[in-house]
């Protein structure tokens, strides 16, 4: 007779790449095969995979969550240009001018957009993690961001009917050319954004002679992988600048340049300051926060942390910039935006000009307020929304959601719990420097993208972070916050497998969380049970000071720590579970 747990339904495996799969293959091997009767419907999501069936693996993937409604994701590649045309080269047979985006771009925006997804992303809580605080004050850092363009000066409303949105333009010979086309409802936010090229490659000239001036090194951050024909072409003319006009002067003088998404640099940057600096972040939207929280750092600094952080990530609806159409102009011309046969915006652009243009659901806004209340309530935590409503007609939408909510709850006699309303960059400060014992963070798509990167960061790493992402129809997904430790997977291969370092954390708790949610499902108390041990396994590891070398240094008692490789963490974690 088999001693495994007997578990009804199939649990989802979304397999990913690199280091984070190596772990994760062991991860499944040592506590969940070996444990347990359950089926597994595992999908390959590796860039490899992605690419060779043309997408078709994010849309089984999808469909799967979508049908048994309890999955796990593991971290995997969004490739560059680079790494595109090497996996082209290795599968001549494919053509590359024919590829769905699925195939190249990030399966994250569209695997949560097709189960109409919200992310919550939560620090786990280990006992004995002591995390030292960053030395800001006085940190010569600078911030460089664009003072005009983008987002700051689009143009955006609440549609007034329900119809189709046409992006179209007007270029030489007269005749309007439909780009893009997308349904909206009544109510639902809109917006428009340019940027104009000439204007990117003067700010560029002066961010990199700034740099050399003042003898800086030089970081700049953008999210040319998701949006990538509008960050992705804001980064190729300004790093074209650098090497035609700058590099050989930055190199002579012994500076370091620095390019990275702008989601991992702010996280590296605000744990780990540099002591002098220069940070270029053109995207005004992201930079003004960014400069605002850096100025209000090298004055107060960050205080110790003492509360765990929750970060809640509007990702359904429409899913803002990540959901955009975003391209550049092929040239010169006009701009129209037209809402169910009416015109409602025109604007001139040049040849090269980056075009964004982006929309939510106001339904799906309303829903993940609800979810935001229903959580907070259920964990007893204060709520603090990031908005720019009184100069964002599309910011004013998440404002009216959250009041009628409110008021649908108050009249259900279930008072929501305590809130308030501030701007995004009042929010993101509060965050780090003054955040309650226990409180939740609600924040748009690339808002939260940004800011639950420096949370977790600020926590101690992403292995320390949770990730769930649930949907109004109960879908839930678990999963790692980190990547896929690309480094540490070419350690690994250069050592034949021998050297094999990863800090497993996130990983164990998301499968943990997944088989929780499994067994409050089917009322199976043996696997609840069972769940919730492995996540008191986990804890109770570091707790006995057993760590991964990511962790060396930070916990209470430095002096009894043991660090250990993935597999000595695994067999760690594996002989703490209930017999």
């Amino acid at each position: 007779m088999s001693s495994k747990i007997n578990v009804s339904a199939p649990l989802v495996i979304l397999h990913g790449d690199e280091m984070a799969q190596v772990a994760f293959e062991r991860i499944l091997e040592t506590f969940v095969t070996s444990r347990l009767d359950v089926d597994l419907v595992e999908i390959d999501l590796t860039a490899e995979n992605r690419l060779v069936t043309n997408g078709q693996a994010v849309i089984d993937a999808i469909e799967a969550l979508k049908q048994y409604g309890v999955g796990v994701k593991n971290a995997g590649m969004t490739v560059n240009r680079t790494q595109l045309g090497e996996l082209l080269a290795a599968h001549p047979e494919l053509d590359g001018t024919t590829l769905h985006p699925l195939a190249t771009k990030s399966p994250n925006g569209a695997i949560r957009k097709g189960i109409g997804g919200n992310i919550t992303r939560e620090d786990i809580q280990f006992r004995n993690l002591e995390f030292n605080t960053p030395e800001w004050i006085g940190r010569d850092i600078e911030v460089e961001t664009m003072d005009g363009g983008g987002i700051k000066d689009s143009f955006n409303e609440l549609s007034s009917a329900t119809g189709i949105v046409k992006l179209l333009f007007v270029g030489e010979s007269g005749d309007p050319v439909e780009l893009h086309r997308r349904e909206v409802k009544k109510g639902d936010p809109w917006l428009l954004a340019t940027n104009d090229i000439d204007q990117v490659k003067a700010w560029a000239h002066r961010f990199f002679q700034r740099a050399i001036d003042e003898q800086r090194d030089i970081y700049l951050g953008l999210k040319d992988t998701v949006i990538a024909g509008y960050d992705g072409v804001m980064r190729a003319a300004i790093e074209e600048i650098y090497r035609e006009h700058y590099q050989a002067q930055v190199e002579a003088l012994g500076l370091a340049y620095h390019y990275e998404l702008i989601d991992a640099q702010a996280a590296r940057l605000v744990a780990n300051p540099p002591e002098r600096a220069l940070w270029g972040v053109p995207d005004n939207n992201t930079g003004r926060k960014l400069y605002k929280l850096v100025e209000q750092l090298k004055v107060h600094g960050i205080p110790k942390r003492k509360a765990h952080v929750s970060l809640s990530r509007m990702s359904a609806g429409g899913g803002d910039q990540y959901g955009s159409y975003n391209a550049p102009s092929l040239e010169d011309g006009i701009l129209k935006v037209v809402v169910d046969g009416e015109e409602k915006h025109a604007c001139r652009v040049k040849r090269g000009d980056p075009i964004l243009l982006m929309s939510n659901d106001h339904e799906a806004i309303r829903d993940w307020v609800f979810q935001v209340f229903r959580d907070a309530s259920r964990k007893d935590k204060e709520v603090y929304f990031g908005l720019k409503r009184e100069y964002m007609e599309y910011d004013d939408v998440f404002s009216t959601a959250i009041t009628d909510v409110r008021r649908e709850l108050a009249k259900a006699d279930t008072p929501p719990p305590s809130f308030m309303i501030m701007r995004p960059s009042r929010q993101l400060i509060k965050m780090i420097t003054d955040p309650p014992r226990n409180a939740l963070y609600p924040a748009q798509n690339l808002d939260g993208d940004i800011f639950s990167d420096i949370s977790a960061a600020l926590g101690g790493s992403l292995a320390t972070a949770s990730s769930i992402i649930e949907s109004k129809n109960g879908t839930m997904l678990f999963e790692a916050p980190h990547g896929t430790a690309h480094d540490l997977y070419l350690k690994y291969q250069e050592s034949d497998g021998r050297e094999a370092h990863f800090n497993s954390s996130a990983l164990i708790f998301a499968v943990a969380n997944a088989l929780e949610t499994l067994g409050e499902r089917e009322a199976n108390a043996a696997l609840v049970d069972y769940a919730t041990g492995l996540k008191a396994a986990l804890i109770d590891t570091v707790a006995d000071g057993i760590i991964t070398g990511d962790l060396k240094g930070k916990t209470t008692d430095p002096a009894a720590e043991t660090v250990v490789d993935m597999q000595g963490f695994l067999n760690a974690v594996a002989e703490r579970l209930p017999a």
